[in-house]
């Protein structure tokens, strides 16, 4: 292990305590635990040289019984004291890990979207979950029982060299291959343990990916090569963990061999020393006893500081996402009672990926109240307007401006909390349909959803499911057809009251039928507030005040739905007419 290795180690270690400082009294409490187990570990086999050879060799029978009442009480402390011990390490591994998860969820909230976009989800849920799991070892299994078994180790030693010293000489002539043993087995072990962790993190994101995707798999066929490729990865965890098993398969039973040898060693010696009279027959009944509190500890730290290593291992992936440069900088705090809603694009430059422009140098004004419609062909840079307005994504020049004032100085949260928006893929959670609608914020009343739900015209089929309003959404929603799921998104964009209202082609995905019922309930919308509309289909655009027509990033054309038409040769024309065409057909 290299120097710079141990001062990573460190510092992991020392950010971890810093984690677990509102326990510091259960840690202190843990460290008294351990500075008195270590002393009563050594003391029984002590206790037991002293009762062989002052008192049964004697034949001391009263001296006898109230020895064995010290013993059984020696004996009966040590365990309770142990028991509150894991008790005690396990309490604040938990406490400390439930602190972590909840200021790691916290920071994922906080990512901004292009972070998501380039991040499996099973990387994120291997942080939250498994990762976090294996930290809780550095304190129930690894820095205070490794104190305590150095402590126990120490005073073990010391009791045997004041029993004996030539019995510890001879027991401890194996010793060395012990060390050398434990050492090799930590180093294999913890080459293991990082295998064991990256394959966990590829297998989470494989499987959280596909099961998610199983419709997809399921309609391409794709099922045995799906199987195939889980079949590699899961190949190569098993492997990793094959692979730690085999080390403590060989080192456990290369301990009790060096553990054998010690003990042979002391017998042989012992029992000479017996005949010449340079060791007693309680020395010798004690030292077994010595012997395998000493080895056990030595035994068991190695696993420990292994165990230690791979929750080291895991910190520094949770610390490592701690620490991304992902957050939403926190610009403007600024705060008003309402928006306006007026809107400016001035010279707005926007990429995705460094040096392929979405949007170039785009301007234009949408005046409080007005209607906004964007069309134009896939990928032309429609979604990035919004993404752009709502802050999910920073622009790389010009100026985005909400009622006069760049929209870097809002407050984050309560610009993008006057903002209603209604996606094209409708995201439900688990849950029920009035949590869906209310998003479980308990300003907005059961009532004031009925009424929206009425106004957008979902109230019907919603009180024909089992249960109405309480009736359980599957995970995304996937128990209601895209229609259904459509309109839930439109009474959570009215109850929700937004100053101004965004459309991503949110009647994209509704039969004709249902866009007839929501087209009047769009109109009673977005009268009244700023509207931003979206869509392929241009009957949706057709009562906007205004129409933007883009082309790779750029507006092609502006004006009304009346005006464009007669531009016979412009892309909102072809649009139109091939919209036509298509419907015919």
């Amino acid at each position: 292990m290299t120097t710079a290795h141990k001062t990573s180690s460190f510092q992991l270690i020392r950010r971890l305590l810093n984690f677990a400082r509102p326990y510091w009294s259960g840690i202190l409490l843990a460290a008294v635990m351990a500075i008195i187990m270590a002393p009563l570990s050594a003391l029984l086999p002590y206790l037991t040289h002293i009762i062989v050879d002052d008192y049964i060799m004697k034949s001391d029978l009263k001296g006898l019984q109230l020895m064995s009442i010290y013993f059984i009480i020696i004996l009966v402390l040590s365990t309770v004291i142990k028991y509150y011990f894991t008790i005690l390490t396990n309490w604040i591994g938990q406490s400390v890990i439930k602190d972590l998860r909840v200021k790691v969820f916290k920071t994922i909230l906080s990512f901004r979207l292009s972070y998501f976009d380039k991040t499996a989800v099973g990387t994120n849920t291997t942080r939250t979950i498994n990762d976090l799991e294996s930290i809780n070892i550095v304190f129930s299994e690894g820095l205070i029982t490794i104190v305590a078994d150095i402590l126990s180790l120490v005073m073990v030693l010391i009791a045997m060299f004041y029993t004996s010293v030539k019995l510890t000489f001879i027991s401890l002539v194996s010793f060395p291959l012990l060390v050398l043993a434990s050492y090799i087995f930590k180093e294999k072990v913890k080459d293991s343990f990082q295998r064991v962790r990256n394959e966990v993190a590829r297998m989470n994101a494989f499987l959280q990916e596909h099961i998610s995707g199983m419709k997809l798999v399921q309609i391409f066929t794709a099922e045995r090569k799906t199987a195939e490729r889980f079949k590699s990865i899961n190949k190569e965890y098993t492997q990793a963990n094959l692979d730690g098993i085999f080390y403590y398969a060989v080192f456990f039973p290369v301990v009790e061999i060096i553990s054998a040898a010690s003990l042979g060693f002391m017998i042989w010696w012992g029992a000479k020393g017996v005949i010449s009279q340079d060791v007693t027959i309680g020395q010798l009944v004690a030292f077994p006893m010595f012997l395998n509190r000493l080895f056990q500890p030595v035994r068991m730290l190695a696993d420990k500081f292994n165990t230690l290593q791979m929750g080291l291992i895991a910190s520094q992936r949770v610390f490592q996402l701690l620490d991304a440069e992902e957050t939403e900088p926190v610009k403007g705090n600024l705060v008003v009672e309402k928006l306006r809603g007026d809107i400016k694009f001035k010279e707005v430059d926007f990429e995705y990926n460094k040096g392929v422009p979405v949007l170039k140098k785009l301007s234009f004004e949408v005046k409080a109240g007005q209607s906004l419609a964007i069309v134009g062909n896939t990928g032309s840079g429609k979604t990035s307007i919004i993404s752009t307005l709502s802050s999910l994504y920073p622009i790389q020049s010009g100026k985005i401006e909400i009622d006069g004032i760049n929209i870097d100085q809002y407050d984050l949260s309560f610009l993008r909390s006057r903002m209603g928006t209604v996606l094209q893929d409708v995201f439900l959670f688990y849950g029920s349909i009035y949590d869906n609608i209310s998003l479980k914020n308990d300003t907005i009343s059961k009532s004031e959803i009925i009424e929206a739900s009425k106004a957008i015209g979902a109230h019907d089929f919603i009180m024909n499911l089992p249960d109405g309003y309480e009736y359980i959404v599957s995970e995304r929603g996937n128990n209601l057809s895209m229609g259904q799921r459509q309109l839930i998104s439109f009474v959570r964009a009215w109850v929700y009251n937004p100053d101004i209202l965004i459309l991503d082609e949110a009647t994209s995905s509704i039969d004709t039928h249902t866009e007839q019922i929501i087209q009047a309930a769009i109109s009673r919308l977005i009268k009244g507030r700023t509207s931003i509309i979206i869509a392929h289909r241009l009957s949706t655009v057709r009562q906007a005040d205004q129409i933007l027509v883009l082309s790779n990033g750029e507006i092609k054309e502006k004006g009304t739905h009346e005006e464009l038409l007669s531009q016979i040769d412009g892309l909102y024309y072809q649009l139109n007419q091939a919209q036509i065409q298509l419907a015919e057909f």
